[in-house]
């Protein structure tokens, strides 16, 4: 077992900013194990990248092991409507079901799909910034960040009107679930959301298998791959899951991405020039990367050991569970030069944000997509952005972001 250490992942002030004590811990303890989550975390870019495309490590145990040879306990039934959803993310699957899954939302989830985004993210991404107030601050979270991707793939779900405004309070508490120690109050939130999400669903997929129309949904219903189809259950799990995901990490990483900006102000006003530079929409591509590397909206994953083996050395024995801490990763000293430096020309940036090996995001395009965008259109038309008060960050680290970035415009 490797160096006991706690982690402090709910202490405000670690959640605000943990890059120095990161910083200490890949220099002098990389991997520790915590005693208090009971999991062994990594911290070097290193070790990450290769346990990320280790075959011997999972997202799951279960597709190999019975709960009984693993010594776990019966499912908690107090969590059984957020387990019918959280069982069917293809993300959390190993193996032939996560290889069927995966391939079926490919079939419909495609890179013509995200470009034929394009418009539509264009014209919400203008009219959002606009209605947004001049020359008193504003909450850039509430007023840009959060309807923006919402509206894009709620579109694209072909999820109605009407629903939309329970899309963000569902899964803000669905996500809660993936934090430390979730409270009673958060436990009994995400059941109700992801009894509630799941039903929407339904009732839409329903719907769209007799009156198919040009939306995801609809694809999904009628997506098949070697004669497979996605079940009942598979089908709302999956809409529900690409909503979260496809907006979680794009409300952090644009809040982030700005408040890292607003704080190197000689390279936040320099953007606008540069971005209408002939070179604009390649520096556009490597800022955003950037500043996904230097601000990690999802700061940590995890994964099984599933069988013992050796790491560099390291036993780590079957059940372990690991924390990969991209966070930490994409900020090491030995693989990024000027780590702690916002460059946003950087050009060498294997970052670990989106994942790596069999798990690799697959919304990775729609989101760079939609924050090229969203700071291109930003600063062609406000320029002059900057910060109007102290930032206040929400409570978790698994999904880390803002709650508050007070901006203000002319």
């Amino acid at each position: 077992m490797p160096p006991g250490h706690c982690l402090p992942l709910n202490d405000p002030d670690f959640i605000a900013n943990p890059y120095p004590a990161l910083q200490t811990l890949r220099r002098e303890l990389p991997v520790f194990h915590d005693p208090q989550h009971n999991k062994t975390f990594f911290t070097r870019h290193a070790d990450i990248s290769a346990l990320l495309k280790d075959k011997r490590l999972g997202r799951s145990l279960l597709h190999r092991y019975s709960r009984e040879e693993l010594g776990w306990p019966p499912p908690d039934p107090r969590l059984a409507p957020f387990n019918q959803y959280q069982d069917n993310v293809f993300m959390d699957m190993e193996g032939p079901a996560h290889t069927r899954l995966r391939g079926l939302v490919s079939k419909v989830f495609t890179p013509r799909q995200v470009e034929n985004l394009r418009g539509k993210l264009e014209a919400v991404t203008v009219s959002l910034i606009d209605s947004a107030p001049r020359g008193e601050p504003f909450n850039f979270v509430q007023h840009i960040a959060e309807p923006l991707p919402v509206i894009l793939i709620a579109d694209l779900l072909g999820i109605p009107e009407q629903y939309r405004p329970q899309l963000r309070p569902w899964s803000a508490a669905i996500v809660k679930m993936y934090e430390m120690n979730p409270s009673d109050e958060d436990i009994n939130s995400a059941n109700q959301a992801a009894h509630d999400f799941m039903e929407l669903v339904g009732q839409l997929a329903e719907q769209r298998r007799a009156h198919p129309g040009d939306d995801l949904i609809s694809a999904l219903t009628q997506a098949e791959l070697d004669g497979s189809r996605l079940t009942e259950d598979e089908l709302r799990a999956t809409c529900i899951f690409l909503l979260n995901a496809g907006h979680e990490a794009t409300v952090n990483g644009s809040t982030l991405g700005l408040l890292a900006l607003l704080r190197n102000g000689e390279q936040a006003q320099a953007l606008p020039a540069a971005l209408a530079s002939p070179s604009g929409d390649n520096l556009l591509k490597t800022a955003v990367d950037e500043l996904l590397r230097y601000d990690t909206p999802l700061p940590m994953f995890e994964r099984y050991v599933l069988e013992d083996m050796d790491f560099n050395g390291m036993p780590l024995k079957r059940g372990q569970e690991l924390a990969l801490l991209y966070i930490s990763g994409n900020r090491d000293e030995s693989r990024f030069e000027q780590a702690n430096s916002l460059l946003l020309t950087r050009a060498d940036n294997p970052l670990l944000t989106f994942g790596l090996g069999t798990h690799y995001c697959l919304g990775a395009p729609l989101a760079r997509l939609e924050l090229q965008t969203l700071f291109r259109v930003l600063f062609e038309r406000r320029a002059n952005i900057q910060l109007a008060g102290k930032p206040v960050f929400q409570s978790g680290f698994v999904i880390r972001g803002l709650a508050n970035l007070p901006v203000m415009t002319r």
